[in-house]
C-alpha cells in the first residue's frame, strides 16, 4: 500500500446507515489527508433472503435503487476528481447457492465498477438464512442453537470465506474480502471461538487470497463496537498477507461521515508490528 486509502464506506443508500450526502464523508477523507476513497454501498439482496422481514428492509437498497445509487457514485467522483481519488464500488454479500444472482446485478455495471468488497454477512440457520452480525441474541437464537458451538459456527464461517474467495477472483474488478473476522463482533457476549481455530483458518486464508489475487478488507471496524472492541483483522495475518503479496487496504467501514478514518493509526501501528494482537 503506498496511498493513504479508506477502501470500505457507505452512504445514504445504506438503510442501516444515516442520509447524510456523500459530500460529507469525502470532505473529512480529505481533511485526514485519505488520497483514495472507495464507495462500497450494499447492494439488493434476493427477495426474502432472511426470514425476518422488517430487518430485510434493512440490510440493502431495494433493486430500482441500485441505478441511481451507481448515478450518484459516479457524479460524486467527478465533482471531486481534482481533489481526491472517488472510486465506484459495492460491498457485495456472498450469497451461496445464488452467486448467479450477485453476477446478473452486477452486469451492467462492470464498465464503471472499480472496487468490490466480498463479504459474509450470513449462514444458513434455524429454516433460513440468518446476520452474524445483527444482534447476539438473534446469534444465540438462530445460529448458536443451531450449530451446537460457537467453534462449529466459525467453521461455518470462515468456510464460507473461503467459498467467497473463489467466487470473489472471478469478479472483473479490483476486489477484496471483507472483514475477515466479522465473526467475533459479538465476542464479549457468545461463548469464545477456539483461538487456535482462528489462527489456523485465517492462516489457510492467506494462501487463497496470494494464489487468488484477491485483497482483504483491513476492517477497524470492530474497535467502535462495544461488544467486540478489537479490529476485524488481527496483526499477524496482516503482516502474512503483505509477506505473501496480498493487497491489504484500510476500511472504516463508515456508515457515518464521523467514522471516516476512525482507527487508521491503530492500522499503521499494526503494520509496523507494533500494536498487540488481541487475537492471539
Amino acid at each position: 500500500m503506498t496511498i493513504k486509502w479508506d477502501g470500505h464506506t457507505h452512504t445514504r443508500f445504506c438503510y442501516h446507515g444515516n442520509d447524510a450526502e456523500m459530500t460529507e464523508y469525502v470532505d473529512r477523507a480529505i481533511a485526514l489527508g485519505f488520497e483514495r476513497y472507495s464507495a462500497t454501498e450494499h447492494p439488493p439482496l434476493p427477495d426474502r433472503w432472511v426470514p425476518d422481514e422488517p430487518l430485510m428492509a434493512e440490510l440493502a437498497m431495494p433493486k430500482d435503487e441500485l441505478p441511481a445509487y451507481i448515478e450518484y457514485a459516479l457524479d460524486m467522483k467527478k465533482r471531486y476528481e481534482s481533489r481526491i481519488e472517488l472510486t465506484v464500488g459495492l460491498e457485495m454479500d456472498y450469497l451461496q447457492g445464488n452467486e448467479a444472482f450477485s453476477n446478473e446485478l452486477m452486469k451492467p455495471y462492470l464498465d464503471v465498477l472499480e472496487d468490490a468488497v466480498v463479504s459474509v454477512h450470513f449462514l444458513p440457520g434455524e429454516g433460513g438464512m440468518y446476520c452474524i452480525d445483527y444482534t447476539a441474541d438473534d446469534f444465540r437464537r438462530n445460529l448458536l442453537s443451531a450449530y451446537g458451538t460457537m467453534d462449529s459456527v466459525a467453521e461455518a464461517y470462515f468456510d464460507h470465506i473461503e467459498q467467497s474467495i473463489a467466487w470473489a477472483s472471478k469478479l472483473p474488478m479490483r476486489k477484496r474480502i471483507g472483514h475477515p473476522l466479522l465473526i467475533t463482533k459479538f465476542r464479549r457476549e457468545l461463548p469464545p471461538i477456539d483461538e487456535a481455530l482462528i489462527r489456523r483458518r485465517l492462516d489457510r486464508i492467506v494462501g487463497l487470497l496470494a494464489q487468488s489475487g484477491v485483497g482483504v478488507d483491513a476492517n477497524m471496524a470492530g474497535l467502535r463496537v462495544p461488544t467486540c472492541g478489537q479490529p476485524y483483522v488481527t496483526e499477524r495475518f496482516i503482516r502474512q498477507c503483505l509477506a505473501e503479496g496480498v493487497e491489504v487496504v484500510y476500511g472504516s467501514d463508515s456508515h457515518k461521515p464521523e467514522q471516516v478514518g476512525l482507527g487508521y493509526e491503530r492500522f499503521e501501528a499494526m503494520l509496523a508490528g507494533s500494536e498487540p494482537d488481541d487475537a492471539e
